[in-house]
């Protein structure tokens, strides 16, 4: 069966495909990257823990060892579109940062992959998404839990909700297979060194010799079950003072959904 790629159901025309310009890119390995994406005119309001839509139209080059079947037949003058979780806090006005991975069968992200420093692409009007802290107890503790660029909306809460040393505690678990892989970790540390209000605990699956990683071996699902989290918070999860986020891996989040903490405690949690 021949396959048609691109986006089939858009009113915008080419010549409002790239209305936004790529200011800075960041690899963190071959298959994952940190973009920053200013738009020509006003950056749109959102919140922490929303998504932005990106595009690229189809007769953008993409990369040759990106996994297509060779049946594949491209639609001309199409944009291809993906939402992506923000990264950057609201409070920066002139740019969104996205943290993204090269999906090498996907559409877009084998053309987003050849884009550099002042290249052009689309980016939507406006920030979508209900995956935030507006309706968290300012009192509550709060554990964010993600696998892989599901850290990226924690990335943008903790960059605008948090405060060094004052008030809630935060909790960041994060999961990777190899360490390299563990986004953020610099700007994560040092939060965990500084702030008593923040703990960092990356956790990896596949650590590599090399690495010499001595820090947590396992999945997320791990951690989150070995009390760990209780000895960062100093008290047992409680729903009387603590909100649970859940991103990434989908196996993941349901592992934890039905993990005993919240499955006891019915623990406020939003999965996104």
């Amino acid at each position: 069966m021949r396959r048609y790629i691109g986006v089939t159901n858009d009113n915008s025309t080419p010549n409002e495909w790239h209305n936004c310009t790529v200011v800075e890119r960041r690899n963190l390995t071959n298959d994952l990257a940190v973009f920053r994406v200013s738009p020509d005119g006003d950056l749109f309001d959102f919140r922490a823990g929303q998504y932005a839509v990106i595009g690229l139209p189809t007769s953008a080059p993409r990369l040759e060892s990106a996994n297509f079947d060779d049946d594949e037949i491209p639609v001309k003058n199409k944009l291809i579109r993906r939402a992506y979780s923000i990264a950057s806090s609201s409070k920066t006005n002139d740019y969104v940062e996205l943290y993204i991975t090269l999906v090498r069968s996907g559409e877009l992200t084998p053309r987003l992959w050849l884009l550099r420093a002042n290249d052009r692409l689309w980016l939507g009007s406006n920030a979508k998404g209900h995956f935030t802290m507006d309706e968290v107890p300012t009192d509550f503790h709060v554990v964010l839990i993600g696998t892989g660029t599901g850290l990226a909306p924690y990335i943008s809460m903790i960059r605008e909700h948090h405060r060094c040393n004052l008030g809630r505690g935060f909790i960041v678990i994060h999961g990777a297979r190899h360490v390299g892989e563990l986004g953020y970790r610099d700007e994560l540390e040092l939060l965990d060194r500084d702030c008593s209000t923040l703990s960092y605990i990356p956790t990896v699956s596949r650590p590599d010799p090399q690495d010499n990683w001595s820090g947590h071996v396992g999945r997320v699902q791990s951690v989150f079950a070995d009390g760990t989290i209780e000895a960062a918070l100093g008290e047992p999860l409680s729903p009387t003072n603590t909100h649970v986020f859940i991103s990434g891996n989908p196996e993941m989040v349901e592992d934890i959904q039905e993990a005993p903490p919240l499955e006891r405690q019915r623990l406020g949690a939003r999965q996104d």
